[in-house]
């Protein structure tokens, strides 16, 4: 068996980012704006295929963090966000002064579950007297949320929703694109996302307004004065043309790294069909089509002999990198303390649950030999004695 690295997800070019890069340094465009940047929001805006406006932005991190401070957040606020995710869907709520509330997910998509989200809404109401300022749904793993329930239960209380669809480009629910149906969305370019810019992400606004104020925060908030006058706080969060010409060669191979994972998704499927107590993220029904920009499985150790820890385990001793599912924000030091709301879900999810090398670049034959270290463990007596020790 070889012992090539198999990596978790790594960028994967197609081949034209070079003529868009080149053609900054020809232009002398090596600033952060030009037309890379220009060129690049209206490809994701046509992209996304509904009445968006994209901001390019530093990474899909500054995005949540330009919502929030437009959405008017301050400290001592309260914003809700799914707890099962990336540290990044709530730090920039620690940025604002503003306080997260952690909310569960539910078992057909792993993303935020709308009944505790309903609970953590009428319980912040009693307790504080206030609704919260904001909700922070999170396509998880490129799998759409149910929206449609989320967003009927912000609108009921009348709580603007902003849409972490960092992992989810080329994801759709019912239809329509992952990361237009809040009053914002970001978006994230970073090296194992769907697409890079090496680095980099995007604010999805809904309205010219809302974009014209995201640049001018993103650009240090500098007055309309011929000398530097600032009457807000700005930040330093706009792409890089350079970056953005990447961005650009990217768009143009964008349905083929979709089709890719979702290919590599099936592949393993297929491939462990026959494995007891293993099961997959996957797609509830007909109105969700996840981009699957990583394959996650589930062990019951009860079942196959063996837990996910010996399966990561056993595959970084044969050089294929691995990942487990993300630990909840309610459970990280950080955030100690932080209500929350929800059933263990996300806790179970955490301890048993696994993330696949799914990068575009990986061959059929990478994913059966990543299949075949699984299926060894189920053939392997010292792991099924250790497993139920």
């Amino acid at each position: 068996m070889s012992n090539k690295r198999i990596w978790l997800s790594l960028a994967h070019m197609g081949g034209h980012e070079q003529r868009f890069i080149q053609q900054a340094f020809d232009d002398n465009f090596v600033v952060p704006l030009g037309p890379n940047v220009n060129g690049f929001e209206a490809d994701l805006e046509k992209y996304l295929n509904q009445p968006v406006h994209v901001v390019a932005l530093s990474s899909g991190t500054a995005a949540i963090h330009l919502a929030l401070v437009q959405l008017g957040v301050k400290a001592g606020d309260e914003v809700i966000c799914q707890s099962f995710t990336f540290a990044a869907s709530a730090n920039p709520i620690a940025y604002l002064g503003a306080k997260p509330v952690f909310v569960d997910s539910e078992v057909d998509t792993w993303n935020m579950c709308p009944d505790a989200l309903r609970e953590a809404i009428e319980d912040r109401i009693l307790k504080t007297g206030k609704t919260p300022n904001a909700i922070i749904p999170v396509h998880l793993y490129g799998m759409p949320a149910k929206m449609e329930e989320i967003m009927a239960i912000a609108k009921e209380y009348n709580i603007p929703v902003l849409e972490d669809a960092a992992e989810a480009l080329g994801a759709t629910y019912k239809g329509q694109a992952c990361g237009t149906f809040g009053e914002f969305a970001c978006l994230s370019f970073n090296g194992n996302k769907m697409i890079t810019t090496s680095g980099g992400g995007a604010l999805v606004c809904r309205t010219h307004e809302e974009a014209q104020r995201t640049m001018f925060f993103a650009t240090q908030a500098r007055d309309n004065a011929p000398h530097y006058q600032h009457s807000h706080i700005g930040y330093n969060y706009r792409l890089s043309n350079v970056s953005a010409g990447i961005g650009r060669g990217q768009m143009l191979v964008l349905d083929e790294h979709v089709a890719r994972r979702r290919e590599i998704n099936k592949l393993y499927r297929e491939l462990l069909k026959d494995v007891p107590g293993l099961s997959f993220h996957t797609n509830p029904n007909e109105d969700f089509k996840s981009n699957y920009w990583l394959t996650c499985i589930v062990v019951d150790p009860t079942v196959a002999g063996f837990t996910r820890e010996d399966v990561r385990l056993k595959m970084e001793s044969e050089n294929i990198e691995t990942r487990p599912l993300w630990k909840p924000m309610h459970l990280q030091p950080v955030f100690e303390g932080a209500p929350y709301y929800g059933h263990g879900t996300a806790e179970r999810l955490f301890e048993d649950g696994l993330c696949l090398p799914s990068g575009s670049t990986l061959s059929d034959s990478d994913i059966e030999r990543v299949g075949e270290v699984i299926i060894q463990l189920t053939m392997d007596p010292s792991t099924m004695l250790r497993a139920g020790s």
